[in-house]
């Protein structure tokens, strides 16, 4: 159970990193929006409760492994990270900048704390069952966690890595899907239907938890429940809402691939700020 306490600084915490991401998106004239904001509490959830880390110590042999499968949402991903101490939070402004380590996707040696390069969709999943499984073949005690959009569910490989874990009952390994309902050229079920997400998933032997992606209680006790599953790997089928804490971004499939103007950047602050 999580305190009411730390759930508002967990709040105020991702209102702050929401603020972050607008500035560093208008700064850059490029990037995501709809994306960062959506999984911004997830994000926030995972670095501030959830995850054994150390950021003085990026590279420690025990620490828990987060691998961003959709590269294009890591403006939350570095705007998280800076906030948990990794690097300067003044470096945020160098979002998508030439030579800076905070490119439009992670770049696994540019940054300390990141386990992964990704970009490609779909890669994701298959490189977390191989750290996975390399975890529990060393009988190592730290887990992975796999963070992936629903877009990406279109990807054979995705479904190639779900049957594998599920064959292997990979059970340090938890994988989270935004399920926000659009992607660049729409909205999902529209482009190519993915329901029942959570059958699919369970067909292959996955344990699948819904939850309301925006609920830091049930964000928290999903991976706690996750814990607690030894025979096969856990799905957690987290519904967001693309571009939260905005309105007029809410919803919009368009705001999935642009980034504000000086004026809806100005708007967007001002409704995050309040």
């Amino acid at each position: 159970m999580i305190s009411d306490a730390d759930v508002k600084e967990l709040e105020k915490k991702a209102n702050d990193i929401r603020v972050d991401i607008i500035k560093m998106l208008l700064e850059a004239g490029s990037g995501h929006t709809g994306g960062p904001l959506g999984m911004t509490d997830i994000f926030t959830a995972l670095y501030f409760h959830v995850l054994n880390i150390d950021p003085k110590k990026p590279d420690w042999i025990d620490r828990d492994r987060l691998i961003l499968s959709n590269g294009h949402i890591c403006p939350v991903m570095y705007a998280t990270m800076a906030h948990r101490g990794f690097f300067p939070i003044s470096e945020l402004m160098t979002l998508r900048k030439l030579g800076s380590r905070l490119q439009g996707h992670p770049h696994r040696s540019a940054l300390p704390g990141l386990e992964t390069t990704s970009g490609p969709l779909g890669s994701g999943l298959s490189q977390s069952c191989g750290v996975a499984l390399a975890g529990k073949l060393n009988k190592a005690k730290w887990r992975v966690y796999c963070l992936m959009s629903d877009g990406e569910q279109d990807e054979g490989n995705t479904w190639e890595a779900v049957m594998f874990a599920g064959k292997y009952k990979i059970n340090n390994l938890v994988a989270l899907i935004d399920r926000n309902n659009i992607q660049i050229d729409g909205f999902t079920e529209d482009i190519m239907p993915l329901d029942s997400l959570k059958e699919k998933y369970e067909a292959f032997n996955w344990h699948v938890i819904e939850i309301n992606g925006h609920n830091f209680e049930e964000i928290i006790n999903a991976y706690e429940e996750a814990k607690t599953i030894f025979e096969k790997p856990t799905l957690i089928l987290a519904h967001t809402i693309p571009g939260k804490g905005v309105d007029f971004m809410e919803n919009k499939y368009e705001w999935h691939g642009k980034p504000p103007n000086k004026e809806e950047a100005e708007k967007a602050l001002a409704q995050l700020k309040r």
